[in-house]
């Protein structure tokens, strides 16, 4: 699996950005993708990487302004935390959600269905905000990408076998 990148930081590592896209492909009807990504509280239970999901706030009743803390593990010897806010929903169609915390920034998830599968194009916009990770950018970038790479993949793996389906393609 490859992510798309871009980054950038300010002189002095005052800030870094990154721009990474994911690509998901399941045999797996939308309706079903869709409402396993909708149900953040979930995603420990089948995505390695996702420690704990605390509800915030629940938001209204199909979800819009739910806000998540959510705590990550990685391949890397560190963890982020961040809370995330769902700011649009569209059933089966695309959920976005802003992100504030140790990163900062917004998440896209795109479904779009392919007959009897789904595709799936996750676009993560983040800034650093700790301070170590803004200091070590500029280098390890490279790193960061195999990080976000490793963490999707697993996603990817861990949804599939969530919903009985194979992962068709995961880049």
């Amino acid at each position: 699996m490859s992510a798309d990148v871009a980054a950038s930081a300010l002189p002095g590592g005052r800030t870094a950005h990154f721009q990474l896209v994911s690509h998901w492909h399941l045999a797996a009807p939308i309706a079903a993708v869709w409402e396993a990504l909708k149900a953040t509280e979930r995603w420990p239970d089948w995505w390695p990487y996702v420690q704990s999901v605390r509800e915030l706030h629940a938001g209204d009743a199909d979800g819009l302004g739910a806000m998540r803390h959510i705590r990550w593990s990685s391949r890397l010897p560190y963890g982020v935390a961040f809370d995330v806010e769902v700011v649009e929903l569209q059933r089966h169609r695309l959920l976005r959600g802003r992100a504030r915390g140790q990163l900062e920034g917004a998440g896209l998830w795109e479904l779009t269905p392919d007959s009897e599968t789904t595709r799936v194009r996750y676009t993560w916009c983040v800034d650093l905000n700790s301070r170590w990770m803004r200091v070590v950018a500029p280098l390890a970038a490279p790193l960061f990408r195999w990080n976000h790479d490793g963490v999707m993949r697993a996603g990817a793996q861990g949804l599939a076998r969530h919903l009985g389906a194979r992962l068709l393609d995961a880049y």
